[in-house]
């Protein structure tokens, strides 16, 4: 069965991509869908997903969404997709800055909260 997709919301998979509001760097902790919540909770957690191409779904959500490719929940999904296909240590500066950018965005009071 096919979807109908208007110019304003298109996507190549069941989380929509608002064209009107992508890369506007501001971004609403209730314009996030649940499952990219989901995703960016998980990979603030001690049990980060383990599936890059459930991470890589998230990163893209954020890139699109967030501040491209400046975006800090983008580059830490992309980080800890490395880090899944190559086993090597991620930056934990970049995961740093991923948990201040939750609290920013609206996901948690503090970042201890996230973890």
């Amino acid at each position: 069965m096919s979807q109908q997709q208007n110019a304003d919301n298109v996507s190549i998979d069941d989380i929509p991509v608002d064209i009107d509001s992508t890369q506007s760097g501001e971004v609403n902790p209730t314009d996030v869908p649940d499952e990219i919540e989901s995703i960016s909770r998980g990979l603030a957690g001690e049990h980060p997903p383990t599936n890059p191409l459930v991470v890589l779904k998230a990163a893209r959500w954020w890139y699109l969404h967030g501040k491209g490719g400046t975006d800090p929940a983008f580059q830490w999904a992309i980080e800890w997709a490395r880090h899944l296909a190559t086993d090597t240590p991620s930056d934990v500066e970049r995961f740093d800055a991923y948990l201040e950018y939750l609290v920013t965005v609206g996901f948690a009071d503090e970042k201890e909260a996230l973890r």
